[in-house]
């Protein structure tokens, strides 16, 4: 049997703005260089008007009837698009996962250098998934591994400036113990 290829589609669509020939409806809503509406006129008669003025006509809204079609210069149109698309990707916040793996036996200079690196990681924005897991003869104790997982959250949530939620709960997968934490802002 053959197998037909099929282009992948991209993860976003990129919005097309029909130019000149382009348009094909026969009466279209015009707004000039200035911004100033001149109301429904044909086509032909818009695209002669953009012409005399040396620009190009550009459907910016294709969805109302008539057309919205604007006389812009269509190069710096795209460009200006493309930069406030580029702003808004800048924009984004990219939130990370950060990982923080304490033990059964846990010293106490260790739990406190990690609480006050899961402070760091929430007040900057990032979830926070805390991990313990039980080797050999702990998993005889599972109840201390949740106690200390419970211990780290308390303290956590008892810290002024941080506004603790539970995003995932503690889930128990045979000698592994995880939670996924976040700071409401």
């Amino acid at each position: 049997m053959r197998r037909v290829y099929r282009r992948p589609k991209p993860d976003f669509e990129e919005k097309r703005f029909r130019v000149n020939q382009q348009i094909r409806v026969p009466v279209v809503f015009l707004i000039d260089e200035n911004g100033v509406s001149l109301g429904e006129m044909p086509i032909s008669q818009a695209l002669a008007r953009a012409e005399e003025v040396g620009l190009d006509i550009v459907e910016v809204n294709p969805k109302i009837q008539p057309p919205v079609v604007k006389i812009i210069d269509y190069g710096q149109f795209k460009y200006k698009k493309e930069k406030e698309a580029q702003k808004q990707k800048v924009k984004q916040k990219k939130v990370e996962v950060k990982g923080i793996r304490l033990s059964v036996r846990i010293s106490q200079h260790d739990f406190d250098f990690r609480f006050e690196q899961a402070k760091k990681f929430l007040a900057r924005g990032d979830k926070l998934k805390l991990d313990l897991i039980l080797k050999g003869r702990e998993r005889q104790h599972p109840e201390k591994a949740e106690e200390i997982m419970k211990k780290f959250y308390q303290k956590l949530k008892a810290t002024p400036g941080l506004n603790m939620e539970i995003e995932q709960g503690l889930t128990k997968q045979g000698g592994r113990f995880n939670i996924l934490l976040i700071n409401k802002q």
